[in-house]
């Protein structure tokens, strides 16, 4: 059964976004860390200040869209839901 890989990057317009990511991004680190499946999650701030680097790995397709349905409905998926996102999802062997 493939692994499915995430990555890319989450881009803020202006500081306002930035300071939405930062409170909201170690909450949502720990719960996506904790789903059963995760095998990576990691979301580093770039050196540019609006920019993160999204890195995740899932054990298989439904762990992944498991994960995905539950960051739609969260905390962190409402207050985000405007800021860009740039993600290349491909399965891994």
């Amino acid at each position: 059964m493939p692994r499915i890989a995430l990555v890319g990057t989450l881009r803020c317009r202006n500081a306002v976004e930035a300071g939405i990511v930062r409170a909201h991004l170690p909450e949502h680190i720990r719960l996506s860390r904790a789903e059963p499946g995760c095998l990576k999650f990691e979301v580093t701030q770039d050196d540019d200040p609006l920019i993160w680097q999204v890195s995740e790995c899932f054990a298989s397709v439904a762990d992944f869209e498991a994960h995905q349905a539950r960051v739609k409905a969260s905390e962190w998926g409402l207050a985000t839901q405007g800021i860009a996102r740039d993600y290349r999802i491909e399965a891994q062997d």
